[in-house]
């Protein structure tokens, strides 16, 4: 069987929700200049059964100082959540902070009850030492939090490059962190057949790779965080099929790129 390539990422997409009626500013808050943040947590998906998470806490840093989000959500699978499905995330903790600009955001995970299942086989996911600060998300371009309107932090959590599997049988937990602001990016989609192809999905451009698997039971695949321009899609199926590429793939800001269904050639 083909060896499949892991790729990552925590994707963090930040989403203005300036509102009128449903969602509206509040005054309050607008006049003590303090902004509310909800944080959920979404994922593209790796080849494992289950990924469970038990997340301690969010940090977002201002002007050099710390604001804690402590986590609201239990222990779930993030392979549960994923953008496109119907549980596209799961809300992990929501606050208020002093409006202004974000510099850095640390994703916290409590030292037990982080745990993957592989083959019907649960054990515990280790995390390397040192990590009691969490793991660093290098943002892109910096929010900023305007007073008064609310905003969602989506933390996209791509499962097949954060596991790694060591030489011993175990597996650790290592989150890589990519940082995208809602207003710089665009969505890929479409379906895979036949099923049991069961591809990689890779969206390409220069030498910026981000990568997916297409859904084992109905081939539908989506890949977020996407900035404008043009991208090609490479579709990397198990032995048996034949990779395909779609070149000329064109992303705007907002939108959904939806390719249709593709069939692979044996």
């Amino acid at each position: 069987m083909k060896k499949r390539m892991m790729y990552s990422g925590l994707a963090l997409i930040f989403t203005g929700l300036a509102c009128f009626t449903a969602c509206k500013k509040d005054n309050n808050s607008a006049e003590s200049g303090t902004t509310k943040v909800d944080i959920r947590m979404t994922d593209a998906p790796g080849n494992f059964d289950k990924i469970n998470l038990s997340v301690k806490e969010i940090v977002l840093f201002s002007q050099g100082k710390p604001y804690t989000f402590a986590a609201t959500s239990s222990i779930f699978n993030i392979l549960d959540f994923r953008i496109g499905s119907n549980k596209p995330d799961i809300l992990v903790a929501s606050g208020e902070m002093p409006s202004g600009e974000i510099t850095e955001i640390r994703l916290v995970l409590n030292d037990s009850g982080n745990t993957i299942v592989v083959g019907g086989i649960s054990q515990a996911l280790k995390t390397p030492s040192g990590q009691s600060s969490g793991w660093k998300v290098k943002l892109k371009a910096n929010p900023s939090l305007v007073p008064g309107v609310t905003y969602s932090l989506l933390l996209d959590f791509d499962a097949a490059k954060s596991i790694v599997n060591t030489d011993n049988g175990q597996y650790l937990l290592k989150p890589v962190v990519r940082g995208i602001t809602a207003a710089t990016s665009g969505l890929v989609s479409g379906a895979v057949m036949p099923l049991l192809s069961r591809p990689e999905v890779l969206v390409i451009a220069g030498t910026d790779t981000v990568g997916t698997l297409a859904d084992p039971l109905t081939g539908n695949f989506t890949v977020g965080g996407l900035a404008a321009g043009s991208y090609s899609v490479k579709f990397a199926p198990v032995t048996g099929y034949k990779d395909s590429t779609i070149t000329n793939v064109n992303v705007v800001l907002g939108q959904n790129t939806n390719l249709g269904v593709i069939t692979l050639k044996q």
